[in-house]
């Protein structure tokens, strides 16, 4: 499948979603769905690609060997993060057989969706040159980096070492910041996003009304 969906001139309005791990980027895509956002999570098609008889399963197994495939059939996640943080040439390996199925089916859930606009949220959005293209706007969720790091230890049960350590195989926050057309905070609580949450989707309705008019 082509990127048509991405560069004709009449693409719909639509919003990259980007911030580093336990910044909350869940959260905050969930209430902008909540207003009448159409979400493409590329991390829930990723998850979906190497499940067992996922698209992307004979490729890995071609490519890494039976000992990344669990008894089930899928991906071992475990066995392959710990792999591709140790080994960039892994890591590349990886990306080359996922990122071709997960941009197929980002322009196949595109084209399907249905919302005021769109959001793909893409933990690796700075990552690749091609997304920022992509997006009529890149909208970083920020926050500290000990804020991460509580936020990881806690939900997924990482040591700081293990938190910091994919920190620093991503990109900074720094250069999420400099790609950013907007931010939002998220060191406090839900309560702290609401207000910017609501600006941002009054925003985005107003530029994806306008795009839309622009396009009949």
């Amino acid at each position: 499948m082509n990127d048509t969906f991405f560069t004709a001139a009449s693409r719909p309005f639509s919003v990259g979603l980007t911030g580093g791990i336990g910044s909350g980027k869940t959260t905050v895509a969930n209430l902008f769905a909540e207003r009448g956002a159409a979400l493409i999570d590329t991390d829930a098609i990723a998850h979906q690609l190497t499940t067992p008889g996922g698209a992307a399963i004979a490729s890995i197994r071609a490519a890494f060997g039976d000992g990344f495939i669990d008894a089930d059939g899928a991906m071992d996640r475990a066995r392959m993060r710990a792999h591709v943080f140790a080994d960039a040439g892994a890591r590349q390996r990886l990306e080359s057989i996922l990122h071709p199925l997960i941009r197929s089916e980002t322009v196949r859930a595109a084209g399907e969706a249905h919302g005021d606009y769109l959001i793909f949220v893409v933990p690796l959005l700075v990552e690749s040159q091609q997304w920022r293209k992509r997006a009529s706007r890149i909208l970083v969720v920020d926050c500290t980096e000990e804020v991460q790091i509580a936020r990881v230890m806690q939900r997924n049960g990482m040591t700081r070492e293990q938190v910091q350590a994919i920190i620093a195989a991503q990109a900074t926050r720094a250069e999420r910041l400099a790609v950013a057309d907007d931010v939002i905070e998220n060191n406090l609580d839900t309560a702290a996003l609401l207000p910017q949450i609501e600006r941002l989707h009054a925003l985005y309705l107003s530029l994806a009304k306008t795009n839309r008019a622009g396009h009949l």
